[in-house]
């Protein structure tokens, strides 16, 4: 290997090594399974349900604990990782190490992308807000006026995440604990306002719009955004005291709490909505501000008020931890070379990459341009969160079977694990749909641009090399895209279900194999640990 090479390379490993030191070690379980569940429980809970209920009928039951398998799967993958590897933006990281800088460039770029889902958060308080400032939303787009209310509030997220990580874990503890009690009462009250018994089979029955409508309701829905965030604490895996104890306990305990949650919330949505708004099936429903305006058809004036102002504060919560938590993806992607060296910088006195999260403030404002809604939003951030899911079952196996990498052995069984969850993310991906496939994958391929341009002829290996490292990235990410226009999930209908699902299913398959293989004759021939 050339001597510049080594010299580049260990020069940026130095660099890495010093801003990784200047993370502050300051948080423990209580502070990451609070980081965890606030970001799981953003403004998802405010719309999921009713979006669910249009997709999916009764049925959207299913789908909740689809995706909490789901969840389960990837955060058992995830949590190996986070205690065999701690690090500031490990997501992000982890692909890069176990599949080269194609794989980490075109994951990291998806990252990236997945800033947008603070710009969802914001759009969920527009949402609410416009019930008092009518003048917020022309349509289902962003007014002048509400625009700038909209930029404002990111550009306050981003001033309190300025700080320290101290003040940060403190802020949200409190906001936690707010936002777990205005669910818990509103499904209360609402079930103590009257419930309408035979919900579960009247108006179509349980399934009216068949069952493949719960698949597609994992992303076009919202209830993958809405379960996304579980893996904040893994995130932060740099900043806690004892990472190998702690991370596991906090991500499962968020997981577990967000979801009997979310269930809770879909019951008493099914079961509470008035007959009158069901003159058209499920699919009639159409409210702006679904439970705060529930609340007011229901008489319940006071829930209303508390609700319109938790759409302030739980969306806000979460957008204040993905502030932080896109912070570190950025802070680590600077690190992996996707981005320019200097948004790696961390402050000395705050411990706080700041240069990121002024890098993040302007992506999300980018975001709120064109969409503006909440659901449109969502619906493109699920599938970026689900190829991250994706990525990090590969690493984990190729870390598996690489024996130079010790494993913290927390979890059994990720030999099978593994595979399964990448098929599994792979077919939520698929499931959601044409419409937004279309947008989601070619964004995501437009990240070879990026890789060409970030390499650096004198430090990086042969391009011939990179390119069969992370061939199996540009395969998958292709191939679906095709398997999208032709499948039925608002595609084509030329492959007829379940083929279609089962085509994606043995693809996914032989990809996971493919890209582990890859993987690990990567890591036998480069210098993975420092890039």
């Amino acid at each position: 290997m050339p001597a510049d090479h080594d010299a580049a390379a260990d020069t940026a490993a130095v660099e890495a090594a010093v801003q990784e030191g200047r993370l502050r070690r300051d948080l423990g379980f209580w502070a990451l399974t609070a980081i965890g569940f606030s970001n799981i429980v953003g403004s998802g809970w405010l719309f999921a349900a009713m979006y669910a209920a249009r997709t999916a009928g009764p049925a959207s039951l299913l789908t909740w604990v689809g995706a909490g398998v789901l969840c389960g799967l990837v955060a058992l993958v995830m949590i190996e990782l986070g205690a065999s590897r701690p690090e500031g933006g490990g997501t992000v990281r982890w692909p890069l190490y176990a599949g080269g800088r194609l794989v980490g460039t075109l994951i990291g770029w998806s990252v990236l992308l997945s800033v947008g889902g603070t710009a969802a958060e914001i759009s969920a308080i527009m949402q609410y807000a416009d019930h008092y400032l009518p003048d917020l939303y022309h349509g289902h787009v962003l007014t002048p006026t509400g625009l700038a209310l909209a930029v404002g509030l990111s550009v306050l997220l981003t001033a309190l995440n300025w700080f320290a990580v101290r003040l940060f874990a403190r802020l949200n503890n409190l906001v936690s604990l707010f936002k777990i009690a205005v669910p818990v009462v509103t499904v209360v009250a609402l079930f103590a306002s009257g419930w309408h018994s035979g919900r579960l089979t009247d108006h179509g029955g349980f399934a009216p719009y068949g069952y493949a409508a719960c698949l597609s309701a994992l992303a076009g829905g919202g209830i993958v955004y809405s379960v996304n965030g579980f893996q904040a604490a893994l995130d932060f895996s740099g900043e806690a005291r004892d990472p190998r104890r702690t991370i596991p306990a906090s991500v499962l305990t968020g997981i577990g709490l967000a979801l009997l949650m979310y269930l809770a919330l879909q019951f008493a949505f099914l079961f509470t909505v008035p007959e009158s708004l069901l003159g058209h099936g499920w699919q009639g429903v159409d409210l702006e501000s679904p439970f705060g305006q529930l609340a007011l058809i229901l008489n319940l004036h006071w829930l209303s008020s508390l609700l319109y102002a938790d759409a302030v504060l739980s969306p806000g919560g979460s957008a204040y931890v993905g502030v932080a938590l896109n912070a570190r993806h950025t802070y680590a992607l600077a690190k992996n070379r996707t981005l320019p060296r200097t948004f790696m910088r961390v402050d000395r006195r705050s411990g706080i990459p700041h240069r990121a999260l002024a890098l993040n403030l302007v992506v999300i404002v980018v975001f709120l341009l064109p969409f503006g809604e909440w659901q449109r939003i969502v619906s493109i951030m699920g599938d970026m969160y689900l190829l991250i899911y994706a990525a990090s079952a590969v690493a984990v196996a190729v870390f598996r079977a690489d024996p130079g990498t010790p494993m913290a052995g927390w979890v059994p069984g990720l030999r099978w694990i593994a595979p399964v969850s990448f098929v599994v993310a792979t077919e939520f991906v698929y499931w959601s749909g044409w419409h937004d496939l279309r947008l989601a994958l070619p964004v995501v391929l437009a990240g070879l641009l990026i890789f060409l341009g970030m390499r650096r002829s004198a430090a990086d290996g042969p391009l011939a090399a990179e390119l069969r490292e992370g061939a199996w990235l540009v395969c998958y990410l292709t191939v679906l895209t095709l398997l999208s226009w032709l499948g039925t999930f608002k595609g084509t209908g030329r492959l007829p279900a379940p083929y279609d699902s089962l085509a994606v299913a043995l693809f996914a398959f032989g990809v996971f194999h493919w890209a582990v293989r890859s993987g690990v004759r990567y890591r036998a021939t480069a210098r993975v640990e420092a890039p």
